[in-house]
């Protein structure tokens, strides 16, 4: 109860002119935008909605929602661009560029709350909310600003799984796992599944980059690994056969095939060319023929060197290792000749008077019984072959 100063009726004159002049002053209206508790930041998943809740209430006014005209504006901004417009209204009257942008609530409504269907990762910003309260003549009573904070997340991909290296008893490999795209950054998980369980920590595994290190293979390594790549919103995985070989890979044994061909090849010829090579030496001993008819013996005096009947000198007996017997009186001395010279007959002196007996001559022009009674010795002479070998 208010209580004025003064006597009754100057009070009700005084309370009177205080309701006239209360109901000729315009009203203001006084806004206020809210939004929940912890919710200033929101984070959503690569595809799915998201609502950004804001609402807004005028204070000291029962029905100004339906009094008051209200201009709504949603304005987004990315990091490093412009500030645009996704959605406005006025009064009831919704225009918006993005179908996937949407309000909760038709208007009119306290509930200006924006709707986003099929995220993405680049709707991922600030988003504005703008509520202005006009009057009767367009004239802004109040206004008011909310911000709320969207992070898209994105679920791993797919990763792939790579084998680097040769799976060799005794060597090293690498086992690659890695996802194309994540948000945020996944970490990445290697391990053997039954029936030879095995779970890999680091130093052997990095979590972050996603490869294994395996080092001195064995065969008893062999078999197929899981590589689990995952982050707060999802998971992927993806897998490598491991076949650890005992022997060189195909173009191993193919070089080494072809090495020993090679080296039989080679082989093949040394042998063929030693062959080639005894033969031709044992070629001269072969020219001596079994079926050569023997040479004729010529009686030749001993001492004398001796020549073949064609001129080739077959054998020479030195003088100094023959010497002649002591002369005897009446007796010839042999003298040395030369086939290719005709002999002539010699004639033995008469000693008695007598004639000698006439002998056959031997080849050469000299008796045979002549060279015997003048102590030549015969000798057989190879034969001699048309090339010039002795046969």
């Amino acid at each position: 109860m208010i209580s004025l100063p003064g006597p009754p009726a100057t009070h009700l004159l005084r309370l009177l002119f205080l309701g006239l002049s209360t109901l000729a002053s315009p009203s203001r209206a006084q806004l206020e935008l809210h939004v929940p508790a912890g919710l200033a930041r929101l984070q959503a998943v690569e595809g799915a909605e998201v609502v950004l809740p804001v609402w807004y209430t005028l204070q000291g006014e029962e029905s100004s929602v339906q009094r008051w005209k209200v201009f709504l504006i949603w304005l987004f901004k990315q990091e490093g661009k412009e500030q645009i417009q996704v959605l406005s209204d006025f009064s009831g009257n919704t225009t918006s560029k993005n179908p996937r942008v949407s309000l909760l609530y038709p208007k009119p409504s306290w509930n200006v709350s924006l709707h986003l269907q099929g995220l993405r990762e680049t709707d991922t910003g600030s988003y504005s909310c703008s509520v202005n309260v006009l009057d009767s003549q367009d004239v802004v009573r109040d206004s008011g600003v909310k911000t709320l904070e969207l992070n898209v997340l994105v679920p791993p991909a797919p990763p792939s799984c790579r084998l680097l290296g040769v799976p060799r008893v005794g060597t090293n490999v690498t086992l690659s796992c890695q996802s194309p795209r994540s948000k945020p950054a996944a970490q990445y998980q290697w391990e053997r599944p039954p029936p030879s369980p095995q779970v890999f920590f680091a130093p052997a595994l990095d979590a972050t980059r996603g490869s294994l290190r395996l080092t001195n293979l064995s065969t008893s390594m062999s078999g197929v690994y899981v590589c689990k790549v995952h982050n707060m919103v999802g998971s992927a995985r993806c897998n490598v056969t491991l076949e650890v070989s005992t022997g060189p890979r195909a173009a191993v044994v193919a070089g080494a095939v072809v090495g020993i061909l090679i080296g039989l090849g080679l082989l093949a010829g040394l042998v063929l060319l030693y062959q080639r090579w005894g033969k031709s030496l044992e070629e001269p001993a072969n020219d001596i023929k079994e079926d050569a008819i023997a040479p004729r013996t010529l009686p030749w005096p001993k001492g004398s060197d001796t020549i073949s009947k064609n001129g080739t000198l077959s054998s020479v007996t030195s003088a100094r290792a023959l010497r002649p017997p002591p002369s005897r009186p009446g007796a010839l001395t042999p003298t040395p000749s030369i086939s290719s010279q005709a002999l002539p007959s010699s004639r033995l002196p008469r000693t008695d008077g007598a004639h000698p007996k006439p002998t056959s001559p031997s080849p050469g022009g000299v008796s045979s019984s002549a060279l015997s009674r003048m102590g030549a010795v015969p000798v057989m002479v190879p034969a001699q072959s048309q090339a010039g070998s002795l046969v």
